[in-house]
């Protein structure tokens, strides 16, 4: 199936999951909240969401494996694809109420190395009415109500644009923002930053805690197809290891160079 094709069979997905979502928001109890085994939280919007986009993934893509952060379907090791999904990325925003959640689609392909790169990905922000998707022959495009344009990274903001985590800071976020000099710093949720970084309403987002590879696949590819990267701490493109190890290292979100060294002087 054609990139261009598939993403916008994806983005209708991903649109109609956020739909679910903010249903489930208008009526939301506290009590229903349960707690996975690594202690993070889990709601029956994750779990709706979740049902939906692989219920109809596989009638478009049946034989492509999903790997979804509630619950997989097929195995990665026996194909060159794979789709990552986060069905509620940002769970803790959800449960705050400050709209900052997203859902994440990502299609991956496994490298000669084992690993696996991110090529197309679909991020909607539901609460905001926004739609971002990218990929490999996929220009990087945001849809917002009836209005959809191409995107490209730079704010041309006098000052740097830095995005993070409204739940997640750590000292080492302090010490980079510190290092990088004067700056506009917002608190934004989910994957909602790099998506912003993509679209040129910010210049960069760290992040040195801990993440999973379906919270970044998805705006990663979006990221990618407008001229931004996702770096590790190496300072190359992350990639992914969908079998072995879900986690991902701590990455920066960016479309310029001239931070690179600020970001690889605040590895261990």
């Amino acid at each position: 199936m054609d990139h261009t094709d598939l993403a916008l069979k994806l983005s209708l997905i991903a649109q109609r999951a956020g739909a679910e979502i903010i249903a489930i928001k208008n009526k939301f109890d506290k009590k229903n909240i349960q707690l996975k085994g690594d202690g993070s939280p889990v709601t029956v919007a994750d779990l709706t969401a979740h049902q939906l986009i692989c219920d109809n993934i596989r009638k478009i893509c049946p034989r492509i494996p999903i790997v979804s952060e509630e619950g997989s379907i097929g195995d990665p090791e026996t194909s060159q694809l794979c789709f990552l999904v986060d069905p509620l990325d940002g769970t803790k925003e959800f449960i705050k109420g400050n709209g900052m959640y997203s859902v994440n689609i990502a299609l991956t392909e496994r490298k000669d190395n084992g690993r696996w790169k991110t090529i197309l990905g679909v991020v909607n922000a539901p609460e905001f009415g926004t739609t971002w998707f990218g990929g490999d022959g996929v220009e990087a495009t945001r849809q917002q109500s009836n209005k959809i344009d191409n995107v490209r990274v730079g704010s041309n903001s006098d000052l740097p644009i830095v995005l993070g985590s409204v739940s997640h800071r750590s000292p080492k976020d302090e010490t980079f923002l510190q290092e990088l000099g004067r700056h506009i710093f917002e608190g934004v949720g989910s994957s909602i930053k790099i998506c912003r970084v993509a679209d040129g309403s910010a210049d960069l987002s760290p992040r040195f805690g801990p993440t999973s590879c379906w919270d970044t696949a998805a705006a990663h590819a979006v990221l990618n197809s407008a001229g931004g990267n996702l770096l590790g701490p190496d300072g190359e493109e992350l990639d992914y290891d969908l079998v072995n190890d879900l986690l991902n290292p701590p990455f920066l979100a960016t479309y310029d160079s001239k931070w690179v060294e600020t970001w690889l002087n605040h590895q261990d």
